[in-house]
């Protein structure tokens, strides 16, 4: 009867964390892993070497035991013989950031930069000791990952305290994190502490790092860094002792340190983050705006006088953008957020991004609100990249798209047109993989490009063209709601959509998501009868949609007219004005509907006039049966 009543206690106690931690996500069963992180950082700024102590609990909300766990340690890729560098050297179109051409533009002769760095040079973290509840432990190291065999299994419900002394070199800039950017920037610390792997539905996610994208536990960071005490510090969390430390921080925004000492201890605290990022810089600028109803904006950028005024006019943009995000797809639910000149390029963090600063103003104005877009889409709606790298970068490129057109004063009917073009010239490439394909797997980095960015922003775009606009942004926002601060897979932007729409759309992630079946429709005939005109299409793609349809006559009038696919089940809304016809089978090839109008006063039939559907070959989408040219020299009728 003990052991009945203990059984029934400890089920009950698993599923009061089940549900405390499965609040923002109401899939039935979900659950989450959480990690809290206590770090304290002691940074030489002559070596770029550090020494840490990490204490890291760790609470398991799976309903399996587990027997070990596994570590990221990213730094250890920016060595020589890495698994990152046998990829840049194996890749047959290496990221141009990573590698050096030693040959000539004629007769390229590429090396990897990782390949050439010296002991001094390279990336690594050491770990000196692991315990946990207090217990020595035995791991090993295999490249970026450290493979941790428990002392003591940790079962259902259950919290485990692991403690860890290490050691780190901040390796040459070379990628996202690194030191003496080409830019200037001293500190870029991304991926830079011991970070525990994700363990989920599907299983452990210990990947090496090879090239690009990440999966994180939630948790809280308190993090001490101790640093020499001219650097200014920027990243994830809110400082906790700005009157200690000065540079723009403290309440009367004093420019240098206030502290005395030759080093500077940061005390920063971010909860429920899945990262934590900061980068640091002696000659860093320090500005600060409040967004309205919003988060306190830091911008942190080397001070240059050629691109110092850029970074100025930048701020209130990001404001606006800041707004623009938070009403579009959901609030920002954190006190701040940083703009900070380092890195590469651009890459998003907790709280915080990093990009290149020595750019024009359009072009921080286009970085910031790509990688701001990715909080939304990746940090708070924190898909796995590695498996659906399309959910962050796609999704991130649609929002950033319609954010960048509204506060530039443009009007557009599709303002994804680029992505359009991108994802179609690698549908007819013969090089397209399926979105399934995992982030490291693609066999060119271009192929990964234009499918993670372009055709996730399309699978966006044309889903709006599939449900309806108006159903698409109820979808975004209802998708942040139900699934922010957990970890959403596709099946729950597509479900979200479906419970908005009333239609069904798993054939939608089907072909689009999961496949390489590509969309490709043609306006086959338009034939006289007795009755007025028959107008015929044809299906010549595997991937079925539906169909917005446009006849425009000679007068200059036109009629729009909407064919159901019959697998939805339904249709999208449309206006009072455009025709629904019948539904058309996929299995049917071609469809045919008349329109009482004799033939002679159609001008022409277009499929998709606004171009929302990623037709492969819009080559036969349009039939024109009078040009332009000839309705000029068509005699008037007098009356």
């Amino acid at each position: 009867m003990k052991t009945l009543f203990s059984r029934i206690l400890l089920i009950a106690i698993f599923l009061v964390g089940v549900k405390s931690n499965s609040q923002n996500n109401p899939n039935p069963g979900y659950w989450q892993q959480h990690v809290d992180y206590t770090m304290e950082i002691d940074m030489n700024v002559e070596t770029f070497q550090y020494q840490g102590k990490q204490k890291l609990v760790y609470t398991n909300n799976s309903p399996d035991v587990l027997d070990r766990v596994f570590y990221h340690l990213y730094l250890n890729a920016f060595q020589p013989g890495s698994n990152m560098d046998m990829r840049l050297q194996n890749i047959a179109d290496p990221d141009g950031r990573m590698v050096t051409n030693v040959g000539t533009k004629e007769n390229p002769i590429i090396e990897s930069r990782i390949s050439k760095l010296k002991p001094n040079e390279i990336g690594y973290i050491k770990v000196a000791s692991l315990t946990q509840n207090g217990k020595p432990l035995e791991y090993d190291v295999a490249d970026t990952v450290l493979e941790v065999k428990l002392a003591t299994p940790i079962k259902p419900g259950e919290k485990a305290t692991f403690d860890m002394v290490f050691s780190a070199q901040v390796p040459l800039q070379i990628r996202r994190n690194g030191r003496n950017s080409r830019e200037g920037i001293d500190l870029s610390m991304a991926q830079w502490y011991p970070k525990l792997a994700e363990y989920d539905f599907e299983g452990w996610h210990a990947d090496s790092y090879i090239a690009r994208e990440f999966h994180g536990v939630w948790g809280d960071f308190d993090v001490k860094i101790s640093i020499d005490r001219n650097y200014v510090i920027g990243g994830t969390g809110y400082l906790q002792n700005p009157e200690e430390i000065g540079h723009g921080y403290d309440a009367n925004k004093t420019k240098g340190p206030i502290g005395s000492g030759e080093k500077l201890t940061w005390h920063f605290k971010a909860p429920n983050v899945h990262d934590y990022t900061w980068a640091a810089d002696p000659d860093y600028n320090h500005e600060s705006l409040q967004v309205p109803d919003g988060p306190m904006l830091h911008f942190l950028w080397k001070d240059n006088p050629e691109t110092n005024e850029n970074w100025k006019k930048l701020q209130p943009v990001t404001a606006q953008l800041m707004q623009f995000f938070s009403e579009n797809v959901g609030k920002y639910p954190y006190e701040q957020y940083s703009v900070i000149q380092g890195g590469d390029g651009g890459m998003e963090y907790a709280m915080c991004t990093l990009i290149t600063g020595g750019r024009s103003l359009n072009g921080l104005i286009g970085v910031t609100s790509h990688e701001m877009a990715h909080t939304w889409f990746q940090f708070l709606l924190a898909t796995n990249e590695g498996k659906h790298e399309w959910m962050d970068e796609g999704f991130g490129s649609y929002i950033s798209a319609l954010a960048m057109t509204e506060i530039s004063g443009r009007t557009s009917e599709n303002p994804h047109l680029g992505s359009y073009r991108g994802y179609i010239r690698l549908a007819n490439s013969g090089y397209e993989q399926p979105l399934t394909t995992h982030s490291d797997r693609y066999d060119l980095n271009r192929a990964y490009g234009t499918a993670a960015y372009s055709k996730g922003a399309v699978f966006m775009a044309q889903l709006g063209y599939v449900i309806g606009e108006d159903n698409l942004k109820t979808t975004i926002k209802k998708y942040f709601d139900d699934y922010a601060f957990s970890h959403p897979t596709p099946n729950d932007i597509i479900r979200t959509a479906e419970k908005i729409s009333g239609l069904e759309l798993d054939w939608y992630l089907i072909d689009f998501g999961q496949t390489t079946n590509t969309i490709d429709y043609g306006v086959t005939s338009v034939e006289a009868t007795d009755k007025g005109t028959t107008i015929t299409l044809d299906r010549k793609g595997l991937m079925p949609m539906p169909i917005d349809l446009r006849v425009e006559y000679v007068d200059g009038t036109f009629e729009d007219f909407y064919i159901p696919l019959e697998m939805m089940r339904g249709e999208k809304p449309t206006p009072e004005s455009t025709k629904v016809l019948s539904d058309w089978s996929w299995a049917n090839k071609s469809f045919s509907f008349g329109v009482a109008v004799d033939k002679s006063k159609i001008k022409a039939v277009t499929i998709d006039p606004i171009k929302k559907m990623a037709d492969v070959d819009d080559s036969n989408n349009s039939l024109t049966l009078v040009k332009d040219d000839e309705l000029k020299n068509k005699p008037k009728i007098k009356g």
